[in-house]
């Protein structure tokens, strides 16, 4: 109802007001607003003396009954409200119209619902515990927040400074930081964060929260912490282990309250006594560090005491320490591994609900008795490539989403054509539909690290959309005609095509193929059944595909290594499981040449997509851009290079990838991959755009040194793909009218991007979260005094005043190694003796910290010091496990593992892509000297700009794109 909805704007607010249209615009629930204020019956025009709310309620009845009336009394109509006047009123009056509270509502239909009947009791609580606080409560324990009028006036006039809070999850209790979102007056110097420090100065703002703060004069500004703590509700830090002064805040008002529901664990037994006379009102206590402990009513408490709940907070007022909220739902028990999945889906709000019943109607049908097939109407308006094209797929073990494949042949002019053909998923989802809908609230599939739950329904991923070997399927096919020799890209065109991949490779076969291993032949199940002869001329037909492409991939990565291109370092970990879904190992992933030749060629293909998708809609084409990092966020990878002797310029992102490249310490390899991790750290997040919504400029793409650039080669994983082959569709068809209609506006778009982009985020950090909780299920049933799994190498790349932050190649593990204990003890390591703990003190330099006893024993490390780690799991029952390092030797870990893994993670440019590198900038030489190439093509070749070295692409395919933090995996993401 029209004025039902415009009530909830008026009673509460327009922030309420817009979830509720979000509610109903979402198709999923079947909900239609009936405009009844414009409708002759239904229309009540407001009496003199009226009331608002006399007159809301009034129109909602009397629209209640005309639509009961015009539906001829075969269906009653409810009306729900908490007005007793009104239930009174017209409770009777019409028979077949119920007038009647929530509460009878829920009786009298859905008496057996009783989760909801739970949560209505919960929220009825909180109500009347949140009044009667209000009348008892007249002391303040914080200030009350400025109305929005002043806020806006003040943010606008530079005196207030608006962004997002974000809380130090390892001090919740004392730090946080606001990020600029936008500075008040153009005047204004400040380039830092803010820091809020104490509870009191965050003013009951929790982290997410859009908030204005007012700064404090400079005499007051505090450091933030950098000695190395646990996630400890410590009230107040040493002065000796803060930094040098930052500005420093308080909040003064929220803008945007960005609440979401919350996992929660309910206090223990002996918790439960101490909390106070009133055993209703419950302490528990989140999941996430950064929140605070939430106050809740409910009878259940001790029922619920070994058990991760939901809930939802209400309010926070000034008079209260702590927020007011309610309980929602169960997840599961602490500790088990469904339980905690489903804590990590909560956190992220990710819902994994299975498809409806009418999204899969509109489902093609396949099966293995009756598989799909080719439409004979929709054959004639594709390219057919069935039997001209070498076409296959290269993926990781076990995938079944086959979003992509690649061909390259030889032209009968000896010119080469190079394609990248992708699953045309739009052809089964048409826009707006139901399962349209759903992908949109989905946004990209999420890959965990023992499951993952899929965008599209599973007929069309692993089934009718991925290009399997043998079965025609339909693609969406870019094809450029290269020239024969240099590979100068001479024209490039889009079609709609029917493709028959002929082979299914994973990437360890394809490199075997590359590398002239034949013992690999034997795993491509396409050439068994076939005969000695056959199978000879088509592998040695497979063979030339692979080692043309990977020629081609090594040329135009040259050519964009001039550009500086980014080449950057993440921590891989692929979680082994046994048949039983037990964890056997943590195993890193291993870079391959044949990694950077696949990514080589769908970054190809996402850049000439933007170029095309931007030209023909240069005000509503969804692109991805990667904006210039924050030049202080280097502080930390300047100073840590250093240490080696090495400069680090970061003027430009040429300049940084010549000082990276240069950073190589021929003795110990993975310096240089620290080194790439931590400029990894220091990058922007890369976030998709409306070309309506920012100026050309802003377009870069800083990590891959690219004009342009967008997401084309993954749909049935990404939503933003499947708008970019729409956009490329109405591009480049001649029949466009229907599907230009259907395209985005720039400010949809614009919205739909920061949704995508949210989900993307979310997506990153679930899929985090769950190698992090793998990692402490695999160390957990393990002895650290026995089990030598536990011991390992570890490397020191951050030094702090308490300790150490050191890398642990062989698991991928970051952590603290303390030197200095709760008791004040310090580290001592003498000899080949395991390291004790022991009266002294510590001293902490730049590069170095040095730990001296009080007998003149003395330890120094260094940064990228090897030293010997003890791995153990610090257990929670309130929040997640936590892996935790201690020392137990100052010098390496030496097994033959240990040199297997500084082997494996070493970034060391093959002999062969130097070569390609050299050969490819003395053709450009001659090129200039015979002045024989012209000005366009001299843009082309600088527009493709690829990393050298060792390739991410496998931890985009496995993790599929949860890389928004990691330009490495972006520049990868294709």
């Amino acid at each position: 109802m029209q004025t039902a909805c415009q009530a909830v704007q008026h009673q509460k607010g327009r922030r309420q007001y817009n979830k509720l249209r979000n509610l109903i615009k979402d198709t999923r629930h079947d909900c239609t607003v009936f405009a009844n204020e414009f409708h002759q019956n239904s229309y009540q025009p407001r009496e003199k003396g009226e009331s608002m709310e006399k007159w809301q309620t009034r129109s909602i009845y009397n629209a209640a009954v005309w639509y009961y009336n015009h539906c001829l009394g075969q269906m009653p109509v409810v009306m729900v409200t908490e007005d007793e006047d009104a239930i009174r009123q017209y409770g009777n009056e019409t028979g077949g119209v119920f007038v009647i509270s929530f509460k009878n509502y829920l009786d009298n239909f859905w008496p057996d619902l009783k989760a909801a009947h739970e949560l209505f009791d919960s929220i009825l609580q909180a109500r009347r515990e949140r009044e009667i606080e209000s009348q008892e409560n007249n002391g303040k324990e914080y200030p009350e927040h400025l109305p929005m009028e002043v806020l806006e006036a003040g943010i606008k006039s530079g005196r207030y400074i608006q962004g997002a809070l974000n809380v130090n999850k390892h001090r919740a209790q004392l730090e946080a930081f606001v990020r600029l979102q936008g500075f008040g007056s153009k005047e204004t110097e400040l380039q830092s964060d803010i820091l809020i420090y104490g509870a009191k100065a965050r003013n009951r703002a929790i982290h997410g929260d859009v908030v204005a703060v007012e700064l404090l004069p400079s005499h007051e500004w505090k450091g933030r912490t950098v000695a190395l703590c646990e996630n400890e509700t410590e009230d107040k830090a040493p002065a000796d282990t803060t930094g040098d002064p930052m500005p420093t805040g308080k909040v003064v008002g929220i803008i945007q309250k960005n609440w979401r529901d919350y996992v929660v664990t309910f206090p223990s037994r002996e918790e439960c006594q101490s909390q106070g006379r009133n055993a209703q009102k419950i302490l528990v206590t989140p999941w996430d560090y950064r929140i605070p402990k939430i106050r809740i009513s409910t009878q259940q408490a001790e029922a619920l005491q070994e058990y991760r709940v939901v809930v939802r907070i209400d309010s926070w007022e000034s008079t209260s320490v702590y927020p007011n909220g309610h309980f929602v739902r169960v997840l599961g028990r602490i500790g088990d591994l469904e339980g905690e999945i489903a804590a990590i889906l909560v956190e992220n709000s990710i819902t994994v609900a299975p498809f409806s019943e009418i999204q899969m109607n509109e489902m093609p049908v396949s099966s293995s008795k009756n598989p799909w097939k080719v439409n004979p109407e929709e054959e004639k308006k594709r390219l057919n490539l069935r039997d001209t094209h070498l076409i296959f797929s290269i993926d990781p073990k076990g995938c079944e989403d086959v979003d992509d494949a690649l061909s390259v042949r030889t032209l009968p002019n000896g010119n080469l054509e190079l394609g990248v053909h992708i699953a045309d998923v739009t052809y089964f989802v048409a826009a707006n539909s139901y399962t349209d809908i759903e992908a949109r609230a989905r946004a990209t599939t999420y890959y965990l690290a023992d499951r993952r739950y899929d965008m599209l329904p599973s007929v069309l991923s692993a089934d009718i959309c991925s290009l399997l070997s043998g079965v025609d399927r339909y693609a969406v096919s870019v094809l450029w005609e290269l020239e024969r020799e240099s590979y100068e890209i001479l024209r490039v065109c889009y079609n709609k095509s029917i493709i028959r991949s002929a082979y299914k490779l994973v990437y360890e076969v394809a490199q075997g193929l590359l590398d002239g291993d034949t013992s690999v032949v034997d795993d491509i199940l396409e050439l068994k059944d076939l005969d000695e002869r056959t199978r000879e001329k088509k592998l040695s037909e497979l063979v030339w595909a692979i080692s043309k492409l990977t020629d081609i991939a090594r040329h135009i990565r040259a050519k964009r290594d001039s550009c500086g291109a980014l080449e950057l370092e993440g921590v891989e970990i692929r979680v082994q499981l046994d048949d039983k879904k037990n964890i056997h190992d943590l195993i890193p992933k291993q870079p391959l040449e044949v990694h950077e030749t696949v990514a080589e060629c769908m970054i190809l293909a996402n850049h000439w997509v933007a170029k095309k998708i931007s030209e023909s809609f240069p005000h509503q084409a969804l692109l991805r851009q990667h904006p210039p990092p924050r030049q202080e966020f280097f502080t930390d990878l300047q100073e840590c290079a250093s240490a080696k002797g090495f400069a680090i310029d970061t003027r430009s992102n040429k300049a940084l990838a010549e000082s990276l490249d240069k950073a190589d310490d021929p003795l110990d390899p993975i310096v240089n991959k620290l080194l790439r991790s931590m400029a990894t750290q220091a990058m922007s997040n890369a976030l998709y755009f409306s070309t309506g919504s920012c100026s050309e400029e802003e377009f870069h793409h800083y990590g891959l040194a690219l004009d342009k650039y967008t997401h084309f080669t993954s749909p049935i994983r990404r939503y933003a793909d499947i708008i970019v082959h729409r956009l490329l569709m109405a591009a480049t068809l001649k029949e466009t009218k229907d599907l230009k209609d259907k395209l985005f506006s720039n400010k949809d778009l614009e919205d739909l991007c920061k949704h995508i982009n949210n989900r993307n985020r979310a997506a990153q950090h679930a899929q985090k979260q769950s190698t992090e909780l793998f990692q402490c299920m695999y160390f957990k049933d393990k002895s650290p005094e026995t089990d030598e799994r536990c011991i390992a190498d570890g490397v020191i790349y951050s030094i702090r005043t308490n300790g150490v932050l050191v890398f642990v190649p062989r698991y991928g593990i970051k952590g603290a190694a303390y030197m200095k204990n709760k008791e004040g003890l310090v580290l001592s390591c003498q000899g080949e003796r395991s390291c004790e703990w022991k009266p002294g003190s510590l001293q902490r330099f730049q590069n170095r910290i040095t730990s001296t006893t009080t007998t003149g024993e003395s330890v120094t490390l260094s940064l990228f010091d090897h030293i010997t780690v003890k791995i153990l799991v610090q257990t929670s029952r309130c929040h997640a496990d936590t892996i935790k390092l201690e020392i137990i030797k100052n010098t390496p870990y030496q097994t033959s593992a240990t040199e297997v893994s500084k082997k494996n993670f070493g970034v060391v440019k093959s002999d062969l892509v130097r070569e390609v590198t050299q050969s490819a900038e003395a053709l450009s030489a001659q090129e200039k000297a015979r002045s024989t190439v012209t000005e366009e093509q001299c843009v082309e070749y600088q527009e493709y700009c690829q990393t050298k070295g060792a390739s991410l692409y496998q931890l985009l395919e496995e993790i599929r794109d949860l890389a928004l933090l990691d330009v490495s995996a972006d520049a990868c993401s294709c």
